[in-house]
C-alpha cells in the first residue's frame, strides 16, 4: 500500500543549512527503507560549506537552484541547477555552495547516518 510522507523531519546541523529528511532512518524508521535509502531536501545559505567527509554511502545530488560545489581528491566540480552528481561511498569529498546558496535533493544509498558520514574534524 502506498505511504504518504506528509511532512519531513528537520535534521538540525550547524552552519545554517536546512536538511528535511523525507525518507530514511530519522523520518521513516519503521518502513523497512530506513537503512537502504534516504531522501532529503536541502537548502544551503550563500557561502555555506562543511568539512571533508568520507561517507560509507553513495550519494546522488540533484541541484534545483544555485550551485553545489563538490571537492574531491581529483579536483573540484561545480554542479548547477538542473544538473546532478553521483559520489561513491569511501570517496573523500567536501560539499559547499556558491555565492547564491543552493537548493538540492540528496539520495543516499545506503541511507545517511551520522555514524557513517565520517566528517573530518574542522
Amino acid at each position: 500500500m502506498p505511504l504518504l510522507i506528509s511532512t519531513p523531519t528537520r535534521i538540525p546541523i550547524p552552519g545554517g543549512k536546512v536538511i528535511d529528511e523525507h525518507v530514511g532512518a530519522v523520518n521513516t524508521p519503521t518502513t523497512g527503507l530506513d537503512t537502504s535509502v534516504s531522501v532529503a531536501h536541502m537548502v544551503a545559505p550563500p557561502g555555506w560549506s562543511e568539512p571533508f567527509q568520507t561517507p560509507e554511502f553513495g550519494e546522488i545530488t540533484l541541484v534545483v537552484k544555485g550551485t553545489v560545489v563538490v571537492e574531491h581528491d581529483g579536483g573540484r566540480l561545480e554542479v548547477h541547477a538542473g544538473q546532478s552528481v553521483i559520489t561513491t561511498g569511501g570517496e573523500r569529498i567536501r560539499y559547499s555552495c556558491g555565492a547564491d546558496g543552493a537548493e538540492y535533493v540528496a539520495v543516499c544509498l545506503p541511507a545517511f547516518s551520522p555514524d557513517t558520514v565520517h566528517r573530518d574534524a574542522e
